[in-house]
């Protein structure tokens, strides 16, 4: 009897591992094709109501932020992070290679869950996992909070924005990695850098995306 969990197979089978072409010092479980993937585990996500494969891709706020993080470690070296919406956990990864005292990474997702150990574990790097919605919980005893690309969709966006904006009024560092999607709550934040991220026309409109690095101000 097969004892390994369904979604590692799931994982596994549809992925292969690479580098993301802004952090090629870190090593992922990638798809190499959108629509095999969405396919393969179309049945699995309707059944398990999971939301689509995000964890697959590294989406370009993600790989912006890594690579802002792995450039300028004193954002993150020393202290305690939460990566929020952390999907493949690159971001989580390149933080807890750029020195955090330790790493925590969310997403709703089981899948995601399992590809941040699955992906921690080829990189070397210890990621704390939490399970379901990080905005309903308490929050998490850390300095800094990481996220990238969370801001595509109105109401998700909505909400963590102000749940970001009430972590930053009690002292945390908030820094995230947006490509210039449509919910960004630009009033809130200030820039720090800006990254051109190669991408691919199967997941955006251009082979290049114009990313910025934000910090949330309090």
């Amino acid at each position: 009897m097969n004892d390994i969990p369904a979604p590692v197979l799931l994982i596994e089978a549809n992925t292969v591992i690479a580098t993301p072409p802004l952090v090629p010092e870190i090593r992922l479980h990638l798809a190499t094709e959108v629509t095999p993937l969405w396919e393969a585990t179309e049945r699995f996500l309707r059944e398990a109501h999971l939301p689509p494969p995000f964890w697959a891709f590294a989406w370009p706020g993600g790989q912006a932020l890594a690579r802002f993080v792995l450039d300028n470690p004193a954002w993150v070296e020393g202290r305690r992070v939460l990566d929020v919406g952390a999907g493949s956990g690159l971001v989580a990864i390149a933080a807890a290679l750029a020195g955090a005292k330790y790493v925590i990474a969310a997403d709703m997702d089981a899948n995601a869950r399992r590809a941040v150990l699955l992906n921690a574990a080829l990189n070397g790097v210890d990621i704390e996992i939490v399970a379901g919605d990080a905005t309903a919980q308490a929050p998490a005893p850390v300095d800094t909070v990481l996220a990238g690309d969370i801001c595509y969709e109105r109401g998700a966006a909505a909400r963590l924005s102000e749940w970001l904006a009430g972590l930053t009024a009690s002292g945390m560092v908030v820094l995230l990695g947006d490509p210039g999607r449509t919910y960004l709550p630009k009033d809130r934040l200030e820039a720090l850098a800006n990254y051109d991220v190669p991408t691919s026309l199967e997941l955006e409109d251009r082979v290049m995306k114009a990313t910025t690095i934000w910090r949330m101000r309090g």
